[in-house]
């Protein structure tokens, strides 16, 4: 009976060990044993501007939940990029004027399918300058131009593309900002093996990965922006996502350098600064005016990282998703002036019209 049991506990060992060997590199996450000062930051130090938000119901939103949760975090404005175009966008405004008039602003889209036919630039510009008539106060482009957009011929629509030129001029001639998000991280067009260090992303969303010229290679996607930007000094563009190269801060200056009419927005690339600290914190003191805070999915419960990554002086923290970072996070520790600066002061001198009152001097 006795050598029974031991056998079978033997059994039990030896199996639950083997599963544990077994483990997948999806499930790998283990529980840090590093014990270090720091805490979680749920409402961040100085009042801030999301210029990278989304709600896409919002002609017919009850807006008083999304403010509730604003409200617990210290975001007093949301600019909701998702604004559509005509009677979508005025329906928009209305419920912003009618509910919480200061606390939302909007951003005309524009379907780029189609460019190029006869009439279509005429048509296009027209509508974007009466969208800002009616209260957009700025211009969000998707990264289907450059990726999916075709012309009028059927061909892929560059970014830079002289066509639409007249759009990125009108906005320089009305005073908005564009807000454009063109390509996606260099990695998913890079090899899938285990040198990617999106691997994980992509293994979890495989129809994030690209064939290496699909639609066209990512540095011709990404020179296609810039092209633009040169193309239009007097325009303000803040280049979402800061770019695709947060995990490039020496390159990124060098573009900020050549262009001085580039933003960079941080949505969705926090955990590249804070894998880096000490050099983050160098870039953001140095680009203090040209940096602004945005999100880009209206999460809650996400926005805490970034706040103990940008105040903070935490160490080995952990990111709140692992496929998008499967190392911990530092704090850059920002000085105050330059929080407030990508917080709110950035967003207020860019986009028009935004209630000052609202933050302090």
């Amino acid at each position: 009976m006795k050598l029974h049991k031991a056998l079978l506990l033997l059994l039990f060992t030896v199996s639950t060990s083997l599963i544990a060997q077994d483990l997948t590199f999806e499930e790998y996450n283990p529980t840090s044993t590093l014990v270090v000062p720091g805490k979680v930051i749920k409402r961040a130090k100085f009042p801030f501007i999301d210029v990278h938000g989304h709600q896409y119901r919002m002609p017919n939103q009850n807006l008083a939940p999304v403010i509730a949760a604003m409200d617990t975090l210290n975001m007093q404005i949301m600019v909701n990029l998702s604004g559509r175009s005509g009677n979508d966008l005025m329906k928009s405004v209305a419920n912003i004027k009618s509910n919480y008039p200061n606390r939302f602003v909007v951003f005309a889209n524009i379907n780029f399918e189609g460019a190029g036919a006869e009439g279509w630039i005429e048509k296009t510009v027209a509508q974007f300058e009466q969208d800002v008539k009616n209260g957009a106060r700025g211009l969000k482009v998707y990264k289907s131009l450059g990726l999916r957009n075709k012309d009028a011929q059927g061909n892929r629509l560059a970014i830079d593309d002289p066509r639409l030129d007249p759009i990125w001029a009108k906005c320089g001639e009305l005073g908005v900002p564009v807000l454009i998000h063109a390509a996606d991280p260099k990695s998913f067009w890079d090899d899938f093996d285990g040198d990617n260090e999106r691997w994980l992303e992509l293994k979890t969303h495989p129809r994030r990965k690209r064939d290496a010229n699909n639609p066209a290679p990512w540095e011709q996607i990404i020179a296609e922006q810039h092209n633009m930007f040169r193309k239009h000094p007097n325009t303000t563009f803040i280049n979402a996502h800061m770019g695709w190269f947060a995990n490039n801060l020496g390159k990124l200056g060098e573009l900020l350098d050549e262009m001085p009419n580039m933003n960079v927005g941080i949505g969705a690339i926090i955990a590249e600064l804070g894998r880096q600290p000490r050099f983050a914190k160098k870039f953001f003191i140095k680009y203090q005016d040209r940096i602004l805070f945005g999100k880009d999915s209206w999460k809650p419960n996400e926005f805490p990282t970034y706040f103990r990554v940008l105040e903070s002086d935490d160490e080995y923290f952990p990111y709140h998703k692992k496929y998008h970072a499967f190392w911990p996070m530092y704090g850059l520790d920002l000085p105050d002036e330059v929080l407030k600066k990508v917080y709110y002061k950035n967003a207020l001198r860019i986009v028009p019209g935004l209630d000052k009152s609202l933050f302090p001097n």
